[in-house]
C-alpha cells in the first residue's frame, strides 16, 4: 500500500471538454419542462443546479486486492462528513475529477476508486480475476479499510449496475442509492446498443462502429469484437477498441456525435474500456441469470433510492429505469426531458446534485 498526495488538477482540461460548451446550446435549444404535479416522475424548478466547485482529492492510495490486482482509491471533501462512494461507468471507464463535484464537499466524505484494470489501477486492461463479484468484494475491502460502517452508493450506467449488485449483497452497508442511466445488463440491453436498436438513431456512428468487423461477421458483433479485443496482436486489439469506444462516445450525449469526449480517442483509455466492457458483456455481467438484478429488489427495498434517467438516453434506454421503478415502486424516478446518457448534461447534473443533497438529510445513516 502506497500513500501519496495528488497533484492539483485546477486548470486541467476536463475529460468531457465539450460538456461545458453544450450547456449554452441546451439553454438555447432545450424546451422548458411542462408544469407537472409533484407526484409525477420528474420535477425540477428552474434554475437548474450546477456541479459543486472544482474539488481536489485530499489523499490517494493503492490498495492490493489480490495477488494480481491493485486498485487506486482516493478521498475528498469533509473527512468527518457522511461517507459516499462514487462508482464509475464502463466497466473499464475509470474515474474523472467531475465525479467529486456531485457532492457537497462540506457534508460528504467522498470515496472513489478505479475499478480493476482501468484508470490508475494495475495491471492495465487486465481481464483475469475481473468480474462483477471481484469488484463487489473490492468495494467491501475499501469500506473496511477506511473504517466506514455505512455509505451512500452513487453510480451511473455500469456504475448503477455495480451499485445495485453491491446493495443486493451488502444491503446493511448502504445508507442510500443515487443511480443514473440505469443499466441492468440484460441481453435485450446489450442487443439494443451493440447489435440493433441505437443503430437506427445513430446510423452514421454505427457505420463507423461496424467498419472494424468484416460484413460476414456482423450478425454477432459482441463476439466478433471479443475475438479481436482478446487478440495477441496489439494493433488488432487497438483497432477494435477504437471502434468500440468511439461508438459509445458518439452516442452518450443529447447533442450527438459532435460531443465525442476527448478520452474516447486516446489509445490507453480505449484499450481498457473496450476490453473490459466486452469481457463483462460476453459473460452476461457474471450474473446467475438474465434479469438477476431485478430479482434482488426485495433485499434492498428498504434503502432510500433516487433514480435519474435521460428520456433520450440511447446507451441505456429509459425502459431500463422504468422496469426498475416497476419492480421497486418505493424508489423515486426522475426522468430528464432534454437529456441523453451523459452525467454532465445540465438536467442530469441538476437532478443528481439535488439527489445527493437530499440523501445527506434522508439517508439511513
Amino acid at each position: 500500500m502506497v500513500l501519496k498526495r495528488i497533484a492539483t488538477e485546477t486548470g486541467k482540461e476536463s475529460l468531457y471538454p465539450a460538456s461545458w460548451r453544450l450547456r449554452q446550446v441546451f439553454a438555447l435549444l432545450a424546451p422548458s419542462p411542462p408544469p407537472r404535479p409533484e407526484d409525477m416522475y420528474g420535477h425540477s424548478t428552474p434554475p437548474r443546479r450546477d456541479l459543486y466547485p472544482i474539488l481536489e482529492a485530499r489523499e490517494s492510495e493503492t490498495v492490493r486486492v489480490s495477488d494480481l490486482h491493485s486498485v487506486y482509491v482516493e478521498q475528498s471533501g469533509a473527512m468527518m462528513g457522511k461517507p459516499a462512494i462514487a462508482l464509475h461507468g464502463g466497466p473499464g471507464g475509470g474515474l474523472s475529477p467531475e465525479m467529486r463535484r456531485f457532492f457537497d464537499p462540506r457534508r460528504y466524505r467522498i470515496v472513489m476508486m478505479d475499478q480493476r484494470g482501468c484508470g490508475r489501477s494495475t495491471p492495465h486492461a487486465e481481464l483475469a480475476e475481473n468480474t462483477t463479484w471481484d469488484l463487489v468484494a473490492d468495494i467491501e475491502r475499501v469500506r473496511e479499510k477506511l473504517g466506514i460502517d455505512k455509505w451512500l452508493v452513487f453510480g451511473g450506467s455500469w456504475g448503477s449496475t455495480l451499485a445495485l449488485a453491491y446493495a443486493a449483497k451488502h444491503p446493511e452497508r448502504v445508507s442510500g442509492l443515487v443511480l443514473r442511466g440505469i443499466f441492468l445488463l440484460r441481453k435485450q440491453e446489450i442487443d439494443w446498443f451493440y447489435q440493433s436498436g441505437a443503430s437506427h438513431v445513430f446510423p452514421d456512428a454505427f457505420a463507423r462502429y461496424v467498419s472494424a468487423i468484416p460484413a460476414d461477421e456482423r450478425g454477432d458483433l459482441l463476439h466478433a469484437f471479443h475475438a479481436r479485443l482478446t487478440s495477441g496482436d496489439r494493433e488488432t486489439r487497438l483497432k477494435a477498441a477504437r471502434a468500440w469506444a468511439r461508438w459509445e462516445g458518439e452516442t452518450i450525449s443529447f447533442a450527438g456525435p459532435g460531443a465525442l469526449p476527448a478520452r474516447f480517442t486516446e489509445d490507453r483509455f480505449v484499450e481498457a474500456f473496450a476490453r473490459i466492457e466486452n469481457h463483462y458483456f460476453v459473460h452476461h455481467g457474471f450474473f446467475a441469470h438474465d434479469g438477476w438484478l431485478l430479482d434482488q429488489i426485495d433485499a434492498m427495498r428498504h434503502i432510500p433510492c433516487r433514480i435519474v434517467h435521460g428520456r433520450y438516453d440511447m446507451c441505456t434506454p429509459l425502459s431500463n429505469a422504468w422496469d426498475l421503478k416497476q419492480a421497486w415502486p418505493e424508489a423515486e424516478l426522475e426522468i430528464i426531458p432534454d437529456a441523453g446518457h451523459s452525467s454532465l448534461e445540465p438536467g442530469i447534473v441538476d437532478a443528481l446534485v439535488r439527489a445527493t443533497d437530499w440523501m445527506a438529510d434522508n439517508g439511513t445513516w
